[in-house]
């Protein structure tokens, strides 16, 4: 039994069988610091430490403060120690977040020195930040003015988290969700936007930064949560001697009162902006918010967790459909759902793509469906299908976006902070039992509805409509703002914002003495590359790949079919295709039934198409379609019963159903730029330089937004959607006759068997002789600004490369973090105010991309770009920076998946021609790469007159994007 450090006494520990862990919760003797330890026998450790931070306004002072905390430390009293760290770490997983009211830093490494390293530096940071004022400037908010030290010129905003919000804010369902949070919770601190509302971010003074750091940072108002195979006296030994050994226990208990409930339902109207002369109807948010009740209880949280997933878990579910189904609206909205971050449980549902008018009739639909439910009931059978996927839930090792471990700690890390028990929310298993027992009772899920929400008067609806003056006036009114601000300046005050501008430009461009700070080399990287082998190929004659994987009673199945030849039509019509083969009937069944049959029987089940160039020559490429699902062990002959019957008995006639798909994948595209601009920037950019590139641009990147639009629209024309049901039908009818194979990961002991079921199953199918996939070579020259509803920009620089096999492909991809890390960052970030910035080589479609996220600026930050070249070329570079790039590099490499994602990774990327050997191999190359490699491939590649630019930008940008010359598109 694990005895704790003297510093701390241990409270309790208990096994989770089904999560293949020890939870064990101690308490620090003086400070009264909870730390909750996952003991796992994975290497991958993690390190979590959250504060409570309950801000009683939105300035965004929780937020501001986790990025200026992590600027140094009373031990490392460097600019930079966090971004230093990611450059001289093999971390696996490196962060800091601001919740609605917690404050986390995490971390996750392989390496022992490397995990000991950051937690040395974790510590420091949060509990003994320097919290220079001139971090806050850069960090938070500052006056500027628009011609640096020009005193006569414009005096405007500057801050990354005013920019950074500035941008989140410019995304409709953030709006939707802090205006709805404003009024289901009137007086505690979800009232307020913890990020920060752009108006109300310059109202934070540096002195209440100071306060709340001394108040909010402290160990008797921290959470420590650790996962791995360091055991716990170890970890506790370093917070003790680090940290804790430094503090008295804090008076203050810091926590989230509980909401005063409303005695009747709440209707409330607001805006937001859209474009400026836009057409704006059928742009209406509706939805209804109901608060229910305590995160912390776990009986309380699976019931709702169960009614939401009843009512709103598939097409078939009886509020998901009528939402979907509605000509109220264009889709389900996406806050549909239950949010359980916060300390009370909030359920929401409703309709985007409505009108005001429609509100009260959206509203009747909704409450119609609840009171069905509330007298009929739901069967049995849908019941336990939801149940099951809870189980499901819980069973499964993730690991592929988080590291395993953080994804457990994030699961329980709303309970601790609100002093639930973390212990009890992990162990889902004797909860479940209870709700298998529960459903029998016919009454039961009736109750639920009638209790929690037909009865519950805490409901707000909130209709938020387009206004598109709103964005002009808020302009205007920070332009009178600013300038009321600057007519009451004295010139001691001008002369004061100059010279902190010039103190502040100072201090990012000083280099630090970084020698203090810890270190992992080239010497602590492992000498391969961790692989996973398969276990077997059988020849059904279909060929199978199993692998073995410790998958926890879960099992994944796919079938990968090789594209043949497409038509330009069946090309544009193939992403459609992917992602609709399972949402539409089967045989006799229609979409309803199978929507139920899915969830009775497996996890999930999806399709998507992959199109990727050669590893030797990026204009040849390749395509497969790939149908996945998994499921629980006992449900392995039924997904593959579901599986064959998706593929060769999928109707495309039911073309009610297909126009709603489009209208709510339109929907999902159409928010997604503010939140992933920076990606969808550098796709337009690199188009013209592969295939695959071009395709992905105009399948799912900004062009595949624009014509989704256009095809939603044509849809309205029944004579249209008959034609489009049969380009899905004709594509169907040449992915049937394709070669295939299968693949198989699950435990090792249920191969031969899951085997069995597949021979079985799964017949033998003769492929037709095709033509093999091809695309057209692609070289062509972009500039592009593409314009949007969005108050900040999003930049990016291509230029042509090499694919992954070439001798220069390594070089260019370590090159990527040498310029981020030694310019960008420094130029973009800091001094230009942007959230983010970089440069990254994706030899996939052979191009070098630098980028930049949420920017204020445009015309500057593309000129950056072009300084960073000349600085690599002209200035004499330290070994240090390139160790640090190729640590980057080698650490993404080596960056571990959950078993099966591993498993699955491995298939596909030998399946594209990346085998063992030539990963290995670039690998190799990448530890080889030297700073003569960096400026000559930089010479070779990075050359002006072969550049591609796209932006991504608001209508009030319109004159600079001419004076620029890029070809202006409408999104």
């Amino acid at each position: 039994m694990t005895v704790a450090h003297p510093a701390f006494e241990k409270l309790r520990s208990q096994p989770i069988d089904s999560l293949q862990v020890t939870v064990e919760e101690y308490r620090h003797r003086v400070t009264g610091a909870q730390h909750i330890h996952i003991a796992s026998d994975n290497n991958e450790n993690v390190f979590l430490v959250a504060l409570r931070t309950v801000p009683q306004d939105s300035t965004g002072v929780a937020h501001i403060l986790e990025h200026t905390a992590l600027c140094g430390s009373e031990k490392y009293p460097v600019r930079d120690p966090f971004f230093m760290m990611i450059r001289r770490s093999l971390n696996t997983f490196m962060n800091a977040f601001t919740s609605s009211d917690w404050t986390a830093y995490p971390f996750a490494s392989q390496n022992r020195k490397d995990f000991n390293n950051l937690l040395d530096v974790y510590l420091d940071a949060v509990f003994f930040s320097r919290l220079d004022p001139l971090d806050f400037a850069q960090e938070g908010h500052r006056f500027d003015f628009a011609e640096p030290g020009n005193p006569e010129s414009d005096l405007v905003y500057k801050g990354v988290v005013f920019n950074e919000m500035k941008g989140a804010m410019s995304s409709v369902p953030s709006q939707l969700w802090q205006t709805l949070c404003k009024y289901v919770f009137p007086s505690n601190t979800y009232h307020y936007n913890s990020g920060g509302e752009p108006d109300a971010i310059p109202d934070l003074t540096y002195e209440q930064l100071q306060h709340f750091y001394k108040t909010h940072y402290h160990p008797s108002n921290a959470v420590f949560m650790t996962y791995g195979d360091i055991p716990a006296p170890e970890l506790q030994a370093k917070f003790e001697e680090q940290a804790l050994s430094r503090f008295e226990k804090l008076d203050k208990v810091i926590s989230v009162p509980d909401e005063q409930r409303y005695l009747a339902p709440i209707r409330v109207e607001e805006a937001y902006p859209a474009e400026e002369g836009s057409d704006l109807s059928g742009k209406t948010h509706v939805v209804l918010g109901w608060l229910l009740g305590k995160s912390t209880n776990l009986q309380e949280t699976l019931e709702a967790q169960l009614l939401a997933s009843i009512l709103l878990d598939n097409s078939a579910s009886p509020l998901q459909h009528a939402l979907e189904t509605t000509d109220l609206g264009a889709a389900p909205s996406p806050l549909c759902g239950l949010d359980d971050s916060q300390k009370e449980l909030t359920f929401v549902c409703g309709l985007e793509g409505s009108d005001v008018d429609k509100a009260d009739q959206v509203e009747t639909m909704i409450l119609d469906v609840i009171e069905k439910v509330a007298n009929e009931g739901i069967d049995y059978e849908d019941l336990n299908a939801a149940l099951q996927q809870l189980e499901l839930h819980q069973r499964e090792v993730g690991g592929d976006s988080y590291p395993y471990g953080l994804q457990i700690i994030m699961t329980a890390l709303t309970s601790t902070t609100h002093r639930g028990d973390p212990i009890g929310l992990l162990n889902l298993d004797p909860a479940l039992e209870k709700l298998h027992s529960d459903i029998k009772d016919p009454e039961f899920i009736k109750r639920l509805a009638r209790q929690l929400l037909l009865e519950n008067q805490h409901r707000v609806r909130l209709t938020l409509r387009p206004d598109d003056k709103l964005a002009s006036r808020k302009t205007a009114a920070e332009k009178t703002r600013l300038a009321n601000i600057k007519a009451s300046l004295s010139d001691d005050e001008k002369q004061a914002i100059i010279k902190q501008a010039e103190a502040l430009q100072a201090r990012q461009v000083q280099i630090d003495d970084d020698s203090i700070l810890p270190k992992v080399g080239l010497d602590d990287i492992p000498t391969s590359m961790h692989y996973t082998p398969h276990h077997s190929v059988e020849k059904l004659p279909t060929p199978l790949t199993n692998y073995a994987a410790g998958t926890n009673g879960l099992v994944y199945q796919q079938i990968i079919i090789e594209l043949p030849k497409l038509t330009a039509e069946q090309l544009q019509t193939l992403s459609y295709y992917g992602m609709f083969l399972t949402e539409l009937g089967i045989g006799d069944k229609t979409y309803l039934d199978v929507q139920r049959w899915q969830a009775k029987v497996a996890g999930s089940i999806s399709a998507y198409t992959s199109i990727r160039g050669a590893s030797d020559d990026v204009q040849k490429v390749q395509a497969n379609l790939t149908l996945s699902a998994k499921a629980l062990k006992a449900q392995q002959a039924g997904l593959c019963e579901l599986m064959w019957a998706t593929l060769n008995d999928v109707r495309f006639d039911e073309t009610g159903r297909l126009k709603e798909l489009i209208s709510q994948v339109r929907a999902r595209r159409e928010q997604s730029v503010t939140g992933n601009g920076h990606s969808l920037a550098m796709a337009a950019a690199s188009a013209g330089m592969s295939p695959s590139a071009q395709i992905s641009h105009k399948l799912n990147g900004l062009a595949g937004i624009q014509t989704i639009k256009k095809l939603d629209e044509s849809l309205k024309d029944k004579e249209q959607l008959q034609a489009f049901a049969a380009q899905l039908k004709e594509i169907h009818d040449v992915v049937l006759s394709a070669p295939r194979q299968y693949l198989l990961v699950s435990e090792p002991e249920a191969l031969a068997d899951y085997q069995k079921a597949i021979e079985s199953y799964w017949p033998t199918a003769q492929p037709e002789e095709c033509e093999p996939f091809s695309l057209d070579p692609v070289s062509e020259q972009i500039t592009q600004a593409w314009v949007t509803n969005t108050q900040v920009n999003f930049c990016a620089k291509a230029y042509p490369t090499v694919p992954m096999e070439h001798p220069d492909a390594a070089a260019l991809t370590v090159l990527g973090g040498f310029m981020r890390n030694g310019y960008l960052h420094r130029t973009i970030r800091e001094q230009g105010g942007a959230y983010g910035g970089g440069a990254t080589q994706d030899s996939n479609i052979a191009s070098f991309r630098m980028f930049s996220y949420r920017d204020p600026r445009m015309e500057e930050t593309l000129q950056d770009f072009d300084k960073s070249i000349e600085w690599l070329l002209t200035t004499e570079h330290e070994y240090q920076p390139l160790e640090e790039s190729i640590l980057g590099v080698i650490s993404s490499l080596d960056k571990p998946s959950s078993p099966a994602g591993e498993a699955k990774q491995t298939f596909h990327a030998e399946l594209f021609g990346r085998t063992r050997e030539k990963r290995e191999t670039f690998r190799q190359q990448v530890l080889e790469v030297t700073i003569d490699d960096l400026k000559r491939v930089a010479k070779t590649y990075l050359q002006p007159e072969k550049a591609s630019v796209a932006v991504i930008t608001g209508s009030g940008q319109l004159d600079k994007v001419k004076e620029l010359g890029l070809d202006v598109i409408n999104l």
